[in-house]
């Protein structure tokens, strides 16, 4: 594989400003190169616009009305040139060497689709004890099925299709559904990628009233397993 295959990294971000710069200042120093980093903006009243906007050229900001993070990295897949596609929240960020890992792989076995990493889970620095205290924050590392730990080919996005957008929460687990009755070949590293942060916003009682989402997910691959499996039917007219 060519050393020089050009990293889409696809940055939604949604009233994110206190973390956005973090985020990414993490894919650049990214010891892989070149990479491309595309911030989408899904209408933040915040000041995450002049934050995105204070790294160009290096970052390309777009922005949409607020659709849900599923359809701003949609967004950003359709701006996107390069053969491979990264995504990362604004509120998280990467270690260096992540991008230079996860390239080794596919250079080395070129017949896997997708590479994952594991994640590091911490209480945002601002936050006080009390609030500490609510949020549950494992202490080791875990298997990151997460989009922020995600390297995959471009064809093999395409091959599975966008993420939904009609869900609030559990777009990912959807896709990612998807991915696997295709059979795409994919292989979980087993070192630190990505620093995932907690604080109040990702925890919000908003989302924890979404998780009947994921109650539909689950039943929606279950559905499209059985129908795989069910006999064709003979399509002629008596």
């Amino acid at each position: 594989m060519e050393n020089h295959l050009l990293i889409s990294v696809i940055i939604p971000v949604y009233n994110c400003d206190r973390y956005l710069a973090e985020a990414i200042e993490s894919v650049l120093v990214q010891t892989y190169q070149p990479r491309e980093i595309i911030v989408v903006d899904d209408g933040s009243t915040d000041n995450s616009a002049e934050v995105a906007k204070r790294f160009a050229p290096s970052v390309r900001y777009y922005s949409q009305s607020q659709s849900g993070a599923g359809a701003a990295r949609n967004y950003g897949t359709e701006l996107a040139q390069g053969s491979f596609f990264a995504f990362l929240d604004a509120d998280d960020f990467w270690v260096k060497d992540k991008l230079t890992c996860q390239m080794q792989v596919f250079e080395s076995e070129p017949d896997i689709d997708i590479v994952f990493g594991h994640v590091q889970q911490f209480h945002s620095p601002e936050l006080d004890e009390s609030i500490k205290n609510k949020i549950y924050c494992p202490p080791e590392l875990m298997a990151g099925y997460h989009p922020g730990t995600m390297l995959l080919k471009r064809e093999a996005f395409l091959r599975v299709g966008k993420f939904e957008t009609n869900l609030q929460m559990g777009e990912f687990i959807s896709w990612y559904a998807r991915a696997t009755e295709l059979g795409l070949r994919e292989k979980m590293l087993p070192g630190l990628l990505m620093s995932r942060r907690l604080h109040e916003t990702n925890l919000s009682i908003r989302q924890r009233e979404a998780r009947t989402d994921y109650v539909r997910l689950i039943k929606a691959s279950l559905d499209r397993r059985r129908a795989a499996s069910l006999p064709e039917k003979n399509s002629s007219f008596s």
